[in-house]
């Protein structure tokens, strides 16, 4: 089974901000069961569907599949709402690939961090940011966001 394991942090500032660039993507849900959320992406020409499975601890079962752009797009069409709308940035960081999701639109102001990690046990070295980890807040998952989006939470 394919197996996602990641830490997610919260960025309270701009002090990520390095030389990397970024890639604007698109994404939305075709499901959003806890069991089996499904979605669609879009980003840098390229397109995939995604199947995760719940998530136990920081693990879920993940199954991703490159489609046709095209097939993306009339897919995203089906998909609820809201549209994610993010810019994705990679920083390496002392062994480690740290992805840092900027939000638009409605998640405007939402600045969140992930590190995918081989196993639960891995202890990457943070990164000189201002984080807070929220791994287990189910708030910051992208699939709650597409329903309840950043903007309305206050």
């Amino acid at each position: 089974m394919a197996a996602e394991i990641e830490r997610k942090y919260r960025i309270g500032n701009a002090d990520w901000r390095g030389g990397a660039a970024g890639v604007r993507m698109a994404q939305g849900y075709l499901s959003l069961d806890p069991d089996r959320t499904v979605r669609v992406r879009v980003a840098d020409g390229a397109a995939w569907i995604t199947i995760k499975g719940r998530t136990v601890g920081i693990t879920r079962a993940e199954f991703e599949f490159e489609i046709p752009p095209e097939q993306a797009q009339a897919l995203l069409e089906l998909c609820l709402p809201t549209i994610i709308d993010k810019t994705r940035y990679r920083i390496y960081h002392h062994g480690y690939i740290w992805e840092v999701d900027v939000f638009h639109g409605e998640n405007d102001g939402l600045i969140m961090a992930e590190v995918e990690l081989s196993n639960e046990s891995d202890t990457p070295e943070i990164p000189p940011w201002e984080l807070t980890e929220v791994s287990a807040d189910p708030r910051y998952f992208n699939s709650y966001l597409a329903r309840h989006p950043f903007q309305s939470w206050q």
